[in-house]
């Protein structure tokens, strides 16, 4: 009679398990490697925007305050212009007999005329030839946003009548300007009362 042998257990070699369970390991550890790398760069990405957005309102502050100081070293130097007296040029009627500076709104630009006063009031009757008005007068072309500086700037003979200044839309500009242009002047008539000055508005000509 045969003798029964029960099957003996399979065994397989160190050498062929570990190959498999080392890819695996490797794939999870190249996964999870990959996953940590796009949250850091992901986390990278919200601070980086987070940090640009406070550097963003740091510069917007700090050019607000740059800007509110310079309105006011501008309001304080025109300060320094005595206040208008109406009875001067109440009787104008003319913009070219306006004597303080005059300012021609376009749709675009500004125009700024003033007249000079010639030689010193001691010097004439002797010799001395006074310049005729129109000779006296300058003009320049603005941007709106460097009419304050300019008027800074002008010497205090251009304001005739104290601190008042004329402000016209321009007569030469088209029709489908207009509307515009009206926006303009409104804008620069608060712009020019909140540096202190009055303005004497014209109408259209």
């Amino acid at each position: 009679m045969p003798t029964f042998h029960p099957p003996r257990p399979r065994c397989y070699s160190q050498n062929v398990i570990q190959p498999s369970r080392l890819k695996e390991f490797s794939a999870m550890a190249l996964l999870l490697a990959v996953a940590l790398s796009a949250c850091h760069r992901e986390e990278q990405a919200v601070v980086g925007v987070a940090q640009n957005a406070v550097n963003a309102e740091r510069q917007a502050q700090a050019n607000a305050q740059s800007a509110a100081a310079l309105h006011e070293s501008q309001r304080a130097a025109l300060a320094l212009i005595p206040l208008p007296s109406k009875s001067m040029y109440i009787v104008v009627r003319e913009p070219a007999a306006w004597l303080n500076p005059f300012l021609s709104v376009d749709a675009d630009t500004l125009n700024l005329r003033i007249t000079l006063a010639d030689a010193n009031p001691s010097t004439i009757g002797q010799g001395i030839m006074l310049r005729p008005q129109a000779a006296r007068r300058q003009q320049m072309q603005l941007r709106p946003a460097d009419l304050a500086q300019a008027l800074v700037a002008l010497p205090p003979a251009a304001w005739r009548y104290g601190r008042v200044i004329a402000v016209a839309e321009s007569p030469q500009a088209s029709p489908k300007d207009r509307p515009k242009i009206r926006r303009n002047v409104e804008a620069l008539i608060q712009q020019l009362n909140d540096l202190g000055l009055v303005v004497d508005e014209w109408p259209t000509r």
